[in-house]
């Protein structure tokens, strides 16, 4: 293992001068970092990442996930998280990478799986897990990652390296978690769908009831489901969504807070500032300040 850590070690190093770089392979990013990182509001989508030097903490709502080499991570719904790099210098600087998962291609590599080759049992307690990293998985990770040295194989390997990479992840402690959002008609699949829309309609008003029609079940189990799932409710969810938005604008400098809270949904500017410190822990003003002397 500790060879095929320094193996991906090398080509991260060699492949990502900047913070984060889209790699020729689709779906695979590379990350650096040389000094640890102020905690930053992203949107985790389906994904599998794996740290080859330093560490990084991830917040979901009251849970902290840390993680390094020894570990992988996983993220199987879209998920507003914290995170920050906690272990980084400029000798032996954070590397990370990071995979997009696609259910399509965990449904149709179910087909051919007999089921009693994978794990049952919602073993991980939300779709976001931190588990051991393996040999098995580091094997079709390191193939993988070698195609960004050879574009010209990506065609005919790139399947095939994902197809081996997602079979070990079913057969891991995660894989009922994917399981369950490659499988139609599962309740993590009916969330995922919901989720969605949420996500693309943040800034609207909406109301738990037709949410949950679009997710196809009851308000009352929909609600349990998702929080279940995410480990907050749908309104909490979109408000996350709206602040993680409005940090961005903030941040950007374009506009003043009362601007913002009218362009991420709120009606009310007193309300968002209320929601805004309880999130960040400052008002909007404030807090934009902050990172920025931070920064500098």
């Amino acid at each position: 293992m500790q060879e095929m850590i320094i193996r991906l070690r090398d080509m991260v190093a060699r492949h990502c001068a900047g913070s984060a770089v889209r790699t020729v392979v689709p779906g695979l990013m590379f990350f650096r970092e040389e000094a640890p990182t102020m905690p930053a509001e992203v949107l985790y989508d389906p994904r599998f990442c794996i740290i080859v030097q330093g560490a990084k903490q991830v917040v979901l709502c009251d849970r902290v996930f840390n993680y390094d080499a020894r570990n992988y991570l996983v993220t199987a719904v879209d998920l507003p998280v914290t995170g920050q790099v906690t272990l980084a210098t400029r000798d032996e600087p954070y590397l990370a990478l990071c995979l997009t998962l696609d259910p399509g291609q965990i449904a149709e590599l179910l087909l051919d799986v007999q089921d009693d080759e994978l794990k049952h049992g919602p073993l991980c307690p939300s779709c976001m897990s931190v588990s051991p990293l393996t040999a098995e998985i580091l094997d079709p990770v390191t193939r993988l990652v070698t195609l960004v040295e050879r574009p010209q194989d990506i065609p005919v390997l790139l399947p095939l390296f994902q197809r081996e990479l997602l079979y070990r992840l079913l057969q891991g402690p995660q894989g009922y978690v994917l399981r369950q959002i490659a499988t139609s008609g599962s309740n993590l699949s009916q969330i995922n769908r919901a989720m969605h829309w949420i996500r693309d309609h943040y800034r609207e008003p909406f109301d738990i009831g037709s949410v949950a029609r679009i997710a196809g079940m009851s308000p009352s189990s929909f609600h349990r489901h998702f929080r279940s799932a995410t480990m907050m409710s749908p309104l909490q969810y979109r408000t996350r969504l709206r602040l993680q938005d409005a940090r961005r604008r903030l941040m950007q400098g374009r506009a003043d807070a009362a601007e913002v809270a009218f362009a991420v949904g709120y009606e009310s500017p007193s309300q968002f500032s209320r929601d805004y410190r309880r999130m960040f822990g400052h008002p909007p003003v404030r807090d934009v300040s902050r990172i920025r002397a931070l920064s500098a």
